[in-house]
């Protein structure tokens, strides 16, 4: 068993015990998650912790989505729950990247595909090839496309 899945395993034993019914309701879910992304495809095999992390980080970005559609719905006390939710995944993925971390991280790789003659709006595809490895599990994929957008444009 990979060390974060346990990890997952071994706090939702102690929420119960604290009979937190917030984080041990939502590391059922993500554990349930985690046990289907295992058995999806041919065979079932044992999922590694960079596989588990985006399985939590597919999780948290589900919660986020959630929120947002319940507070427009104007059903603010499930929105709070499932920005709560979010909140104790966000514990088990690694600190993303500030604004101004990302920026300089884009601004370079708008250099780099510059230089190899990308240019322009159309260069989309070149820079994100080269940004998508260094921000892996570090920024969402929105917030990496608007940033290279932004900075493309002008």
């Amino acid at each position: 068993m990979t060390t974060l899945k346990s990890k997952l395993k071994e706090d939702l034993h102690t929420a119960m015990k604290a009979r937190d019914e917030l984080t041990s309701s939502t590391l059922r879910l993500t554990l349930t998650a985690i046990s289907k992304e295992e058995v999806s495809g041919t065979s079932a095999r044992e999922l590694s912790d960079d596989e588990v992390q985006k399985v939590i980080a597919k999780e948290a970005k589900k919660r986020r989505e959630a929120a947002e559609a319940f507070a427009q719905g104007g059903r603010t006390e499930q929105a709070e729950r499932e920005k709560a939710e979010g909140a104790v995944l966000d514990g088990y993925l690694p600190k993303q990247l500030t604004d101004d971390e990302l920026n300089t991280i884009v601004a370079s790789a708008v250099e780099e595909a510059k230089a190899a003659g990308a240019e322009g709006p159309r260069a989309m595809g070149a820079v994100m090839k080269i940004v998508n490895p260094k921000v892996a599990g570090l920024a969402e994929g929105g917030r990496v496309a608007a940033a290279v957008k932004k900075l493309l444009a002008g």
